[in-house]
């Protein structure tokens, strides 16, 4: 089993939300969120499920960091 943490779409927004993103807008269960510099991203909030690895990997990407200063936070 690996140890990865794993967060809840809730959780990973406002996460994101402290670093100074903003939803810019919700279209069913997607949140859109957006940073002054231009950095962009979407994050699906389904109850309490966690978001997925490969899911995870795509938003740190879209946010421009990586695990360990995601981490680190």
């Amino acid at each position: 089993m690996s140890n990865q943490k794993t967060y809840t779409g809730k959780k990973l927004i406002s996460i994101l939300k402290k670093l100074g993103f903003e939803v810019i807008r919700i279209k069913g269960s997607q949140h859109y969120l957006s940073h002054i510099d231009g950095r962009a991203t979407v994050i699906p909030v389904h109850s309490n499920e966690d978001i997925g690895k490969g899911l995870f990997m795509k938003i740190l990407k879209d946010i421009e960091m990586n695990k360990t200063e995601f981490d680190k936070l």
